[in-house]
């Protein structure tokens, strides 16, 4: 527990209570309408969290509407998605984002000069359903759905801060201690042991003092999937359809959005479905994070990205993970939890390979992953949202 402040303006959660934010969001409902996006894998429907997390949801009589964005294959998803919305006492909608009919539509808009039909990932799923979610809300609180340690007040805490008008924040992203206190282990891996030592290492590399690297560097933990946002500003974003989606996010919100306007929200201790770093989880994590901030350096600061800085790099960041697992060793021990050195070392190596992977990916296609921000979207297309919301969601 701290009471830190920095660039990014930190909501601790000192004496936050339930009731009184709920009491307040209510009032303000009418005037502000908010609500919940859920992107959801076919696989996660069954999951417990997911029962949970629509239990606790339907204690938030404040909520307009929840929107349950669903990448499935098959019909008996989109009917098990259907089930959970009909357990919810708010209004539940499932967006069937890669359904057949949404695909047609989109490439409708592929006719017109702007595909994004070649993109697909949890970025565009997540652009689909704010596309969908903005006619009709003021506020959009997005999370995962595989969160085990869910509550009521992870949503209220998110979209208070951007309902509430005494505070004038258009962004407000959850931090949390990725920590199992049933195993006693940390999580967390992505971030602990490869984005915050990247973000250190690629600081010392380049030869001017990054003022995105710092901005990046001012979140608490910039790759959680909790956050909320103005209807509005979401249509200003373009965000990547991979796994770089939250550091595509923050990037955007460099672009076009003062620091006064971001808060970030004390969300506590957390407990997600953990991964295993392979290439099919973690380390594809990891690979989309550091394209999209290589992709944002060059954009913002002309960086020069060659074969030579990614091996320079590579060294330099190895240096900085090990020195963050001795950290995280030491605070283990002091608060007897089980952490496995070698593991974190080997997790390290295996992540340092990223940086020369990955790097020549952006080398051969610098924007492959990028889609379109809404507002260009909509010029090409005027009634693309209306149309996708027809599509993707049953009446």
């Amino acid at each position: 527990m701290d009471i830190e402040q920095g660039r990014i303006t930190r909501i601790h959660d000192f004496s936050m209570t339930f009731n009184y934010m709920k009491s307040r969001m209510k009032a303000l409902s009418e005037k502000y309408p908010s609500g919940v996006v859920i992107p959801v894998m076919g696989q996660d429907l069954t999951s417990p969290a997911m029962k949970k997390i629509i239990s606790d949801l339907n204690k938030c009589d404040y909520l307009n509407r929840i929107y349950i964005a669903l990448s499935a294959t098959s019909d008996s998803d989109y009917n098990q998605a259907l089930k959970i919305s009909s357990e919810s006492l708010i209004p539940c909608q499932v967006i069937w984002c890669n359904k057949p009919e949404v695909s047609n539509i989109l490439q409708e808009l592929a006719d017109k000069g702007l595909d994004v039909t070649r993109l697909e990932g949890k970025g565009k799923d997540l652009w689909i359903s704010l596309g969908i979610a903005s006619l009709d809300l003021y506020a959009i609180a997005i999370h995962d759905a595989d969160i085990v340690t869910y509550d009521e007040m992870l949503p209220t805490k998110l979209l208070y801060s951007i309902v509430e008008p005494r505070l004038d924040f258009f962004f407000s992203k959850g931090y949390y201690a990725r920590i199992n206190l049933e195993q006693r282990r940390i999580y967390g891996r992505v971030y602990r042991l490869f984005v915050n030592p990247m973000l250190a290492a690629m600081q010392k590399k380049l030869s001017h003092r990054s003022t995105f690297i710092r901005y990046l560097q001012s979140f608490r933990y910039p790759l959680s999937g909790e956050m909320a946002i103005y209807s509005d500003l979401a249509l200003n974003l373009r965000i990547p359809s991979d796994w770089g989606l939250e550091i595509g996010i923050l990037a955007e919100l460099y672009r076009n959005v003062s620091n006064k306007r971001i808060c970030e929200v004390d969300l506590g201790i957390f407990e997600h479905k953990h991964k295993e770093i392979n290439q099919q989880a973690l380390l594809k994590t990891a690979e989309d994070s550091f394209i999209t901030l290589l992709r944002t350096l060059t954009e913002t600061e002309g960086i020069d990205v060659s074969e030579a800085f990614l091996l320079s790099l590579q060294v330099t960041y190895r240096r900085f993970a090990q020195d963050r697992v001795r950290q995280y060793n030491a605070d283990a021990i002091c608060n007897s939890l089980d952490y496995d050195r070698h593991e974190e070392e080997t997790n390290v190596e295996a992540l340092s390979e990223v940086i020369i992977n990955a790097g020549r990916r952006y080398l051969k296609n610098p924007t492959s992953a990028q889609l379109p921000d809404w507002l260009r979207t909509i010029s090409a297309m005027p009634d693309l949202r209306e149309k996708l919301r027809d599509a993707a969601i049953e009446k």
